[in-house]
């Protein structure tokens, strides 16, 4: 009857360390194929970059294929047109080399069209004394030329409830702006880059990739693994041999 029992007892722990083992190892490969994943995602967003640049011609209009402008995402841009300097948004909560302030956004019409983008023009340091002050920021009248690269709609942060309307918002929705508006907005962004003007820093934080965060993680799963196969032999084979036998 002993025997029985601890022969259930070895078999319950076998199985339990192969579980672990082969969960811990997977996990593992997944960190790995995840972090694959992101190093493709970057290759690719650094092929965007790269081309060479293009115009608000190849935008199209506001009900043409989204799709279209989808696949230009991160393509670099050289944009003319006029601003739209009273529909100015400041993000707020927004920060840039470590220090928050708002992200300035102002819409642009196209030079010879009714399109409209939204350009996010840089950064703006808050002023703490007053939540409700806008900080000096210089827009100029007349046709400009900006460049920089194309980009999603301005990313959302948690939000405790609907902010009031005005110029500082925690965020931006894309179809109440456009019914605000009465713009013919396109759902993309401009990125503004260049040297800091117009009260505006555009030092943009570089998106991590994350890479060094996965293989990290997979490193820790497959220790894990190798950790519970050697407790599983030590405890179950080594120490149960050293053990004195019953007669």
């Amino acid at each position: 009857m002993t025997e029985k029992l601890g022969g259930g007892r070895r078999a319950m722990m076998l199985l339990m360390a192969v579980t672990g083992v082969l969960l811990t190892t997977y996990l593992g490969f997944w960190q790995l194929g995840r972090a694959d994943e992101k190093l493709n995602l970057q290759a690719a967003k650094n092929q965007q970059a790269s081309q060479k640049l293009l115009d608000g011609r190849t935008l199209g209009g506001a009900d043409d294929s989204v799709e279209l402008r989808a696949a230009l995402i991160h393509r670099s841009m050289a944009l003319t047109g006029q601003w739209l300097g009273q529909h100015t948004v400041y993000l707020e909560n927004r920060q840039m080399n470590g220090k928050p302030g708002f992200f300035v956004l102002t819409p642009m019409r196209l030079d010879g069209t009714n399109v409209v983008i939204l350009v996010q023009r840089g950064w703006a340091q808050r002023a703490f004394t007053d939540r409700k002050a806008l900080p000096s920021v210089q827009t100029p009248e007349g046709t400009v030329l900006v460049q920089g690269h194309l980009a999603p709609w301005p990313s959302r942060l948690y939000d405790f409830g609907e902010g009031e309307p005005g110029p500082i918002r925690q965020n931006l929705d894309f179809q109440a702006f456009q019914q605000e508006t009465g713009l013919q907005v396109l759902e993309v962004t401009l990125l503004q880059s260049g040297q800091a003007s117009e009260g505006l820093l555009r030092e943009w934080p570089v998106v991590a990739s994350g890479v060094e965060k996965h293989h990290g993680y997979a490193f820790q799963w497959f220790g894990l693994s190798a950790l519970i196969a050697l407790l599983y032999v030590w405890f179950q084979i080594v120490q149960a041999r050293r053990r004195p036998q019953s007669i």
